[in-house]
C-alpha cells in the first residue's frame, strides 16, 4: 500500500458540485460557479437538475426531463459560464436507475433513451465522465441476478467507449442491489472494460457500512462498538489492498450528521425514498461541521491505493435537523475549501 505523504496530497484536484451549493431560488447556476471559483475549486461535477433549471431560466418555460434539444442548448451556455469562470466539467451527475429492467420493457426503452441523451449533453458540456448511481429502484421490479446487472452496465461502457467517454460507478448506500464499496468493485471488475471505474464517496462507504440513521446510536448495532469498528477497518484495509488506484475515478467527500430523531426504518419519505437515502438527501454536512462518520478512515484508505485523482465536495446540508438551512454561497465554498485541506492533511502520514 502506498504511503501518504503531504506534499503528495498538494497536487490533488478539487471539485464541487454544483447541486451542493445554493439555498434559495437567487442562488442561480452562474451565481454557483462564481462562489466555487473564487474559492479555489477548478472543477465541477455538474448536476442535472441545474442543466435544466438553467435552461429553464433562459427559455422562461419549464423544460422536461426528455427535451434534449433544449437542455443541449442550455448546456452550451453552461460551457460558456464555465470557461469564464476557469472551471472545468470534471463530470456529469447524477444518472441512476439505469440497471437492471426487464428486457423489452418500456423502462429499459426509456433508461436507453435517456443514457443517449445524457451522451449528448457530455459531448456539448465537454465532459467525459458520467456518474452512474447503483439502482435503488424496488427489487419487485428490477433483475436482481448480477448477470443482468453487468450485461446492462457493460452496453453502457460501451455506448460511452465510442465516444471516448468513461463510467464512474457509486455504491449508494441505500441501494437495492450494491449499497457497499466491494458491491460496485465486484460489478467494475466483471464488467471488464477499460473505461469503467468506480466513483467512491466518504458518505456511502461509512454510511452503509458503519452508520445506521435508524438506530438511536446512528450507527449499526448488529455488532458491538468494538467489533464493528474492528470490521470497518478490516473493510478499509481490503479497499486499500485490492482495488487499483487506476481504477477509481473521483472521491466525494462529506460527512452526516446524526438525526436527533432516529428515521423510521419502514418509513419512505414523501418522495419515495429509503431512510438512508433520505439520510443522504438532507443530512450531509461538510468534514469537521457537526457530523459523525469515520471519514477519514475512507480517505486515508482510497489514498493508500496511490490515488492522486479528484478530491470532489458533495455536500447535502439542510442542517442537523434536515429542514433547511441557509448559506451565503460564497461563505460556504471558502469554508469548504478550508474543509477539504484539513482532511487532506489530517491523511497524511505523520
Amino acid at each position: 500500500m502506498s504511503s501518504i505523504t503531504k506534499d503528495s496530497l498538494k497536487s490533488i484536484p478539487l471539485s464541487f458540485a454544483s447541486c451542493s451549493i445554493g439555498s434559495h431560488s437567487s442562488d442561480t447556476l452562474p451565481r454557483k460557479l462564481e462562489a466555487i471559483s473564487n474559492a479555489g475549486y477548478t472543477a465541477i461535477e455538474l448536476s442535472f437538475p441545474d442543466i435544466q433549471d438553467y435552461g429553464s431560466r433562459l427559455l422562461g418555460h419549464q423544460i422536461a426531463e426528455e427535451n434534449y434539444a433544449e437542455l443541449i442548448s442550455a448546456a452550451g451556455e453552461i460551457k460558456k459560464l464555465c470557461r469564464a469562470t476557469s472551471l472545468k466539467v470534471m463530470m456529469l451527475q447524477p444518472f441512476a436507475n439505469y440497471e437492471g429492467w426487464p428486457r423489452g420493457s418500456v423502462e429499459r426503452q426509456a433508461a436507453l433513451a435517456r443514457a443517449k441523451g445524457w451522451i449528448e449533453l457530455m459531448n456539448v458540456i465537454g465532459t467525459d465522465l458520467l456518474q452512474v448511481g447503483s439502482t435503488d429502484t424496488p427489487e419487485d421490479r428490477i433483475s436482481m441476478r448480477r448477470e443482468d446487472i453487468v450485461a446492462d452496465l457493460r452496453e453502457l461502457a460501451d455506448m460511452l467507449a465510442r465516444r471516448n467517454m468513461r463510467l464512474a460507478y457509486e455504491n449508494w448506500c441505500w441501494s437495492t442491489h450494491a449499497p457497499r464499496w466491494k458491491d460496485v468493485w465486484e460489478i467494475v471488475q466483471a464488467i471488464d472494460r477499460p473505461n469503467v471505474g468506480l466513483c467512491l464517496d466518504t458518505f456511502q462507504t461509512a454510511g452503509s457500512e458503519w452508520g445506521d440513521p435508524t438506530t438511536e446510536s446512528g450507527t449499526l448495532e448488529d455488532v458491538s462498538c468494538e467489533d464493528l469498528d474492528q470490521r470497518f477497518a478490516e473493510s478499509m484495509d481490503e479497499l486499500a489492498r485490492t482495488v487499483p488506484a487506476e481504477k477509481i475515478y473521483l472521491l466525494q467527500i462529506s460527512d452526516a450528521y446524526k438525526p436527533a430523531t432516529p428515521i423510521p426504518k419502514t418509513v419512505l419519505s414523501p418522495d419515495g425514498l429509503r431512510p438512508r437515502g433520505r439520510w443522504s438527501h438532507d443530512y450531509r454536512p461538510m468534514p469537521y461541521d457537526g457530523g459523525f462518520l469515520p471519514i477519514e478512515a475512507v480517505a486515508r484508505a482510497v489514498l493508500r491505493t496511490g490515488f492522486r485523482g479528484w478530491f470532489s465536495m458533495e455536500v447535502f446540508d439542510a442542517g442537523p435537523d434536515g429542514k433547511g438551512k441557509h448559506h451565503e454561497m460564497l461563505d460556504f465554498a471558502k469554508q469548504s475549501m478550508q474543509s477539504m485541506q484539513r482532511l487532506l492533511m489530517n491523511c497524511a502520514d505523520a
